[in-house]
């Protein structure tokens, strides 16, 4: 039986060890749930969750990538009060802070459609969707996950990254939206692995700040219309 119905919970700004903690427990439970009704040959729903999180300065590092690609050591890193960790998910090196919302989707993709490429085609729309809320054109960048701006010309610059984690189906970790962002952080790493594209933000694309709590609301609705969802 299908549960396309998906629990919200929005954490605010928190430390990213602690988001990845809980995050960690989440899947582990929904992971643990199919493996339970697979063993007892029983198919009770297993829950879905959508995170929305800020984190304070953080470089997070995927299972592919790069240690040299962050550009700063132990010093720097302290100068720029911010932490670096090496996580479980695809993709290379990325910036999470204050500004940038964070979307961690625990999913249940037999509820949905067991296609990894789809889901983060799928996730990369309701960026796209939520950008043209603005009157700012998205895309994708042929060749790369995340959504891009001029994606066609030698101005392309990046404005949402993606890296995605999936066990047995369910996923983990998600998308990094640059909203307000302070892009100056990017200037310490080589952004997912790329060193000849710019990175940017709403902020910096519309000359303004944005209210995170209306861009939040617009990208929810987005994702809860593609996947079908009914957001608890």
């Amino acid at each position: 039986m299908k549960n396309k119905k998906v629990i919200f919970q929005d954490w605010g700004l928190l430390d990213y060890q602690q988001a990845w903690d809980r995050q960690e427990q989440v899947f582990s439970e929904t992971v643990q749930a199919k493996t339970q009704n697979r063993n007892n040959n029983t198919t009770d729903p297993v829950k879905n969750h959508l995170i929305f999180v800020e984190h304070p300065h953080v470089y997070t590092l995927g299972k592919s990538g790069k240690p040299e690609n962050l550009l700063l050591d132990e010093a720097g890193l302290k100068r720029k009060n911010a932490s670096y960790y090496k996580i479980n998910r695809g993709g290379d090196i990325t910036y999470h802070g204050p500004g940038q919302l964070v979307g961690y989707p625990i999913l249940d993709l037999d509820n949905f459609f067991t296609d990894i490429h789809l889901y983060l085609r799928t996730l990369e729309e309701a960026v796209i969707r939520t950008l043209a809320d603005y009157g700012i054109k998205g895309g994708r960048y042929e060749g790369y996950t995340g959504v891009w701006l001029d994606a066609d010309n030698e101005r392309a610059r990046k404005i949402c990254a993606m890296g995605v984690r999936c066990s047995r189906w369910v996923t983990m970790h998600g998308l990094a939206f640059n909203v307000n962002t302070d892009l100056s952080y990017f200037k310490n790493i080589v952004p997912c692995g790329i060193d000849d594209k710019d990175v940017t933000s709403m902020e910096r694309e519309l000359r303004f700040k944005l209210d995170m709590d209306e861009v939040k609301q617009k990208l929810k609705a987005h994702i809860a219309q593609l996947f079908e969802m009914e957001i608890l």
